[in-house]
């Protein structure tokens, strides 16, 4: 099946704002390098459709946008307890069963499994809700710490901002880590995120990088990615201890300096892999693998293909 073209996000009443501004921030236009997407906001009666922090929208679309779209995407709402309509369920499930990729974050997650399209499959929601999910529906095997679960034709991510971690996922499965880096970077996000919700369990992470040394050192690091960049290098740019350094830097990424480094290190590597024809070798160089045989052993890890496989990929995608 190509890669989507159209979506369509289910919006029912007392939806998250935060989802929205997620979907709609997403898939619309960044520059040449991703064009956006047609989508449409649809709900079970158009007209006024409250949300969360009592600001109505003005929604036109019905759940017709359903039955057209390559993508449907659930979004979380205040009143997940209940279930939907049976009307919203079955365009869900027709959907799904027309062959249509199925999605879903936070609380969003109760309505695909009201629809039955979690039953045997592994899922996410959010942290604080994942009991009452697997509580409901014990036919589901509920992966509380996951940001995302990919499970093919239905995936489905964790809560409020892992919206994000969620629609970038969907965007480097279908498209490439050169389409999710550019709308990441155009939205000032991480392409992709290390680790699970259970970081962020005892306390919120603050998103403070308004550290301007912090800051200069992860830029540096971004501009010299092929060197080693050992911690102590780091630490020693930001006139800090490596422990301090280390201290810092997890509270204002919500990741250790190991993991941010890996992440960034392999995203590169993808975009190489599919913009240029330089060989895997001088891939693994650019950015800081010591070998190909290095950037292999990782790239299997955490992608699940080796460099070559997932080159060829990428190539054949129109």
């Amino acid at each position: 099946m190509s890669p989507f073209a159209t979506v369509a996000a289910y919006t029912p009443s007392g939806v998250g704002m935060l989802a929205v501004g997620i979907v709609t921030e997403v898939f619309a236009p960044h520059g040449a390098s991703a064009p956006g997407f047609e989508l449409a906001l649809c709900t079970d009666r158009p007209g006024q459709v409250p949300t969360d922090v009592g600001v109505p929208l003005t929604l036109t679309h019905g759940l017709d946008r359903l039955a057209e779209a390559d993508l449907v995407i659930a979004l979380p709402w205040a009143g997940f307890r209940t279930p939907p309509a049976p009307a919203v369920l079955d365009a869900l499930s027709a959907a799904h069963e027309r062959g249509a990729l199925v999605a879903a974050h936070c609380v969003g997650a109760f309505a695909l499994a009201a629809a039955g399209l979690l039953d045997g499959r592994r899922a996410t929601t959010h942290w604080r809700f994942a009991g009452l999910l697997a509580a409901r529906h014990p036919e589901v095997s509920v992966e509380a710490d996951a940001l995302y679960v990919d499970e093919g034709r239905v995936v489905t991510g964790a809560g409020a901002a892992a919206g994000f971690d969620l629609c970038l996922h969907l965007l480097r499965r279908e498209y490439g880590a050169a389409m999710a880096n550019a709308v990441a970077r155009d939205v000032v996000l991480p392409s992709h995120r290390d680790g699970g919700q259970a970081q962020y369990l005892a306390a919120p992470v603050p998103e403070d990088c308004r550290d301007e040394r912090l800051a200069e050192v992860l830029a540096w690091a971004r501009e010299n990615l092929h060197e080693p960049l050992p911690v102590a290098e780091l630490a020693r740019r930001a006139m800090m201890s490596k422990r301090s350094f280390a201290r810092r830097f997890t509270a204002a990424t919500g990741t250790t300096p190991h993991a941010w480094l890996r992440s960034l290190r392999l995203s590169g590597a993808e975009e190489l892999l599919e913009t240029t024809d330089l060989p895997v070798e001088e891939i693994a160089r650019r950015v800081g693998y010591g070998s190909a045989a290095v950037l292999r052993e990782q790239f299997v890890r955490r992608r699940g293909v080796p460099p070559r496989s997932y080159r060829r990929s990428f190539t054949a995608t129109p």
